[in-house]
């Protein structure tokens, strides 16, 4: 009789964590897909740098990149650039065709506090390539990462 009655009970364990583990994993991320600075672009082609091989599999992805927050254009902002090295100014382009090969824009999915220029971050979020032009602001971007959250490293 003790062995049926931890039989059940065993069952009774398999079939509780069978309805729970799903619910359970939905709210565990995903490991992102590391990206690095050197890996964004591949080659210096006819119309200036193209993007790697790696960016063009990795967009619409979530990635994980490490940087530098750079000076914010105003306290408000939901985006920030992330460069490779820290900087004192941001690095603000009227055209995409000054845009430096060593930043990202990284648009937050909601407001975060900002942090000091010197301080190495990590930002995950939604890969994003090709000129694009924010309405609001005008910020003309190469590289995107949507809908991110950083936190110090």
């Amino acid at each position: 009789m003790d062995m049926f009655s931890s039989l059940h009970l065993s069952r009774r364990r398999l079939i509780g964590a069978a309805v729970v583990l799903p619910f359970t994993a939905h709210g565990v991320r995903a490991a992102s897909a590391l990206l690095s600075f050197d890996e964004l672009y591949g080659k210096f082609g006819v119309l200036g740098l193209e993007f790697s091989d790696k960016v063009k599999r990795l967009a619409g992805q979530e990635i994980s990149m490490k940087g530098f927050m750079a000076p914010p254009l105003k306290a408000e902002a939901q985006f920030f650039v992330l460069t490779e090295v820290p900087m004192s100014l941001c690095p603000f382009c009227s055209s995409d065709a000054d845009w430096p090969d060593n930043i990202v824009v990284v648009y937050l999915g909601e407001k975060q506090t900002f942090v000091q220029p010197r301080q190495t971050i990590e930002v995950r979020g939604t890969l994003e390539y090709g000129s694009w032009t924010d309405p609001e602001t005008g910020f003309v971007s190469l590289l995107r990462i949507r809908q991110a959250e950083y936190f110090a490293v």
